[in-house]
Parts: C-alpha cells; structure tokens; sequence
C-alpha cells in the first residue's frame, strides 16, 4: 500500500513538475488542483501554509512543497518519490533542451512560442495571487499587510523573504496584542 502511494507521489509530482513553467508562484493552481481537489492529500489552508513554508526555507519551492507534501502521506519515502517526481521532468527537460535547441532558437516560430509562454505563466501567476488573497486576508490587518508587502515586493529592493519574515512578525505580535486586550 505504502509503495502505491509513493508511486501516485512520484507521478503527481512529475505532472506538476513537467507542466510548470515560470518558477514556485506558476505551480501553485497545478498544486492546489492535483494535491487538494484531486488527491485530497491536502487541504486548501494546508497547500497555501506548506508553499508559504517552502518559500521561507532554503531551496527551490517546488521541491520544498513536494517534500513536505510527500512526507505527509507517506514519511520519508513518500518525500522523497515527490521530490523525484517534481524534478525528474526538469532534468529531462534540461538535457533535451541543450542537445537540441541551439539548433532552433534563432526561429522566429520558437521565439513567438516562448514568448506565449511566458504570457501564460503571468496570467496562472495572477489567478494564484487573487486564490491566495480570497484565502488569506481575513481581515484588515491582513489587507494592510497584503497591500504593503505587494509594494515592497513590486517597487523597492527589500528582499521578498525579509517582507515575509517582517510581515509574519507583524501578525504574531498584532494577534498577541488582539488576544491580551479581549482578556
């Protein structure tokens, strides 16, 4: 039992792996449908909290979000077949890619190609940010952050993990100081 489910791991993952292009954001809707909707390995708040983890954390966020996923549903072994899974698509990728490309990139058809591409992944990158707002702002402390972080990340030079360790410490203190006054 425990081996078919690091094969579902292992080939979830490589679906979500072989079919993300534009980084961790662009593998989010992939994620939430697959893990949440179709295995129900998580849920929602569960997804959105493992990805904001594997943002936090050292590493790339797909395979930090694999990891913990798989880890889960099936401990070690199952964390480690989801992070095979979600790499395995790139390393073929990556080796089909420098054998062959050099010899098409100049093509005007693979330039337009890659540029709908990079189109696509802009649109799923919007759709992920308006999914996780609609989740995670609950209240207007929660706006504020939204909206300041967004700013920071868009216009300044501040570093996106220290706008999320910032806005994560904001929250803790805000909560502790909500949670003093209603005693």
């Amino acid at each position: 039992m425990k081996l078919k489910k690091m094969a579902q791991l292992y080939i979830s993952f490589f679906k979500i792996g072989g079919l993300t292009f534009g980084g961790g954001l662009a593998m989010l809707p992939m994620l939430q449908r697959e893990v949440v909707e179709t295995h129900h390995w998580c849920t929602e708040e569960e997804i959105l909290d493992m990805y904001a983890i594997g943002q936090c954390t050292p590493g790339i966020i797909a395979v930090n979000t694999a990891t913990y996923v798989g880890y889960k549903q099936a401990g070690f072994f199952g964390g480690v077949a989801a992070t095979l899974g979600v790499i395995s698509p790139s390393i073929i990728i990556i080796c089909l890619v420098a054998s062959i490309l050099q010899n098409f990139i100049h093509l005007p058809a693979v330039e337009h190609a890659l540029a709908g591409i990079r189109i696509i992944v802009c649109a799923l990158m919007l759709n992920t940010v308006v999914t996780m707002a609609r989740k995670g702002i609950i209240d207007i402390l929660g706006g504020i952050l939204f909206v300041a972080a967004f700013i920071l990340a868009c216009f300044t030079p501040v570093p996106t993990a220290l706008i999320i360790v910032l806005a994560g410490i904001i929250g803790v203190i805000a909560r502790s100081v909500e949670g003093r006054t209603r005693k």
